[in-house]
């Protein structure tokens, strides 16, 4: 798997989020996407994730061969805390949803993510009932546990305490290996895993 940005860049009206950006991301690769609140790393990710197109230069994505940016999404799985799950579902409802579209990664099925998220006692529980960080746990453990090689996280570890940010690593260092990893964020304790760091501050105003 692979995905090449050249010369890419994005904008929203006259001001530039990102220009110039050339890069090219390999399988298994974990990369980090830094930059404070409001710097555009989100924006990137979209890019990434194929929800955005560049405003000028080229995204482009590789499996063998091209896939088209509009089939990218069958390759990824995605979590953030702006991202809405269904409130009306119950968690278990929520869990056979969700993977009705995509595959169980190898390590988990239905029963051991139940137990991997600690809340079997809130399986017919409605989600709106949820906290936030128990909605947080929801989305990063469906994501992780997705037969996907694309992961991609904006600030994982939103609305976790410090015992959920734990869970969070145990999450990385269990799901991620075959992965190529991308996580957006200005927390060091998010992204100490990843072994390459892109700056978005060094990609504007060029």
């Amino acid at each position: 798997m692979k995905i090449d940005l050249k010369d890419a860049g994005r904008r929203f009206n006259q001001e530039w989020i990102f220009r110039n950006l050339t890069y090219s991301f390999h399988s298994a690769g974990k990369y980090a996407v830094l930059g404070p609140n409001g710097s555009g790393k989100s924006t990137l990710l979209a890019v990434l994730l194929g929800v955005l197109t560049p405003s000028e230069g080229t995204v482009s994505f590789m499996d063998g061969e091209e896939i088209p940016a509009d089939k990218i999404y069958h390759y990824l799985s995605f979590a953030a805390p702006y991202l809405d799950l269904v409130e009306e579902f119950t968690l278990q409802e929520t869990i056979d949803f969700h993977f009705k579209f995509k595959k169980f990664h190898p390590a988990v099925d239905a029963l051991q993510l139940m137990d991997l998220l600690g809340l079997s006692k809130s399986q017919d529980k409605a989600l709106k009932y949820f906290s936030s960080g128990m909605k947080q746990r929801t989305k990063l453990a469906l994501a992780c546990c997705t037969d996907t090689p694309l992961l991609f996280l904006d600030e994982p570890t939103s609305n976790l305490d410090k015992q959920g940010i734990q869970w969070y690593h145990g999450l990385m260092e269990k799901f991620t290996a075959n992965k190529m990893v991308f996580v957006g964020s200005n927390q060091e304790n998010e992204y100490s895993f990843c072994d390459q760091l892109i700056h978005i501050s060094d990609y504007k105003n060029q």
